[in-house]
């Protein structure tokens, strides 16, 4: 991050390259691009795009919906059945689609790891800025919410919280979110403190540019890589973090995830017996978290060269 973005204005003579919302996105400059210049990151865009795929169209790709039972020719439920032409994945105790029930499950470990990603590197971002930028007493404040942030234990806090309310995809958001955004916020507090001492931030000042407009316009964008890049870890953690509550039985019942599918194995005493219930949302998991972690790996090498050298 050695090339600071100054005040934004340009020399004369000099007009600011155009550029489109698609190179903006899919350009050699963009996250994107920069993450598909290294082979892992590459392969793991990839294996993500199918995981989206597979969840946006979830309703036309699983043959059953995420709680039918699936019955043979003379009505009979089929249960506990290992994978065939029929059912590809097996079926259950209770008789329902192992492959349809993975599927739907992709659909909810992305839309809570996408949401909670973004919600918590805003939330984490803006606390980032505010207090590194203004320090004082704001920064005394907000820093010691993040200590106590930081002390609180993800999961015994969030077993409660839920056992005392009605569970909720929602509610599981909204703990991922407060347990995650407390790094991020470290971390960009951080480096608006070395940031804000800079002579472009100096200049701005003296200009007469107000406090949000020297945030927005002059250190925001400094900022934002790191705030990416903590996006990527924030769909992994959360994913896994969602993965973990509904295995512990703390998941919305009314959606079907991948957590939900092993804790269903697990009290049906099907974790040795039926394999084929316990392996396909295991790899599911497994595979997108992997993903994810190579792409915040290739974004990270990137921002910080030396560790190409590791």
């Amino acid at each position: 991050m050695s090339d600071l973005v100054g005040s934004g204005a340009e020399a004369p003579g000099n007009a600011p390259e155009k550029r489109n919302h698609f190179t903006a996105w899919f350009g050699k400059s963009s996250p994107l691009g920069v993450i598909s210049r290294t082979p892992g990151g590459a392969f793991s865009l990839a294996v993500l795009t199918v995981y989206l795929l597979v969840a946006v169209f979830a309703p036309l790709v699983a043959p059953y919906g995420p709680f039918d039972i699936v019955r043979d020719a003379g009505g009979h439920v089929v249960r506990l059945s290992p994978p065939s032409l029929a059912n590809w994945f097996g079926t259950t105790n209770w008789g329902m689609d192992v492959l349809s029930q993975v599927i739907w499950g992709t659909r909810v470990a992305l839309l809570v790891g996408l949401i909670s990603a973004v919600a918590s590197a805003f939330f984490g971002t803006a606390v980032g800025l505010v207090a590194g930028y203004f320090g004082g007493l704001i920064d005394d404040i907000l820093m010691r919410a993040t200590d106590i942030a930081f002390a609180l234990p993800f999961l015994p806090f969030a077993m409660v919280v839920i056992s005392m309310a009605r569970p909720s995809l929602g509610l599981v958001i909204a703990l991922i979110v407060a347990f995650m955004w407390r790094m991020t916020a470290r971390v960009i507090r951080a480096q608006v403190l070395s940031l804000r001492t800079r002579t472009f931030v100096r200049a701005a000042k003296a200009s007469g540019a107000s406090p949000f407009r020297i945030v927005v316009r002059h250190i925001l964008p400094n900022v934002l890589p790191l705030s990416f890049l903590y996006v990527a870890v924030g769909v992994q953690s959360g994913v896994m973090l969602e993965a973990a509550l509904s295995f512990l039985g703390f998941g919305d019942p009314n959606q079907q995830s991948w957590g939900y599918i092993l804790n269903a194995a697990f009290k049906a005493g099907a974790m040795r017996t039926a394999w084929w219930w316990v392996l396909p949302p295991s790899i599911a998991l497994a595979l997108l978290v992997t993903s994810v972690f190579m792409i915040t790996r290739a974004y990270e090498e990137e921002l910080n060269p030396r560790l190409r050298m590791e």
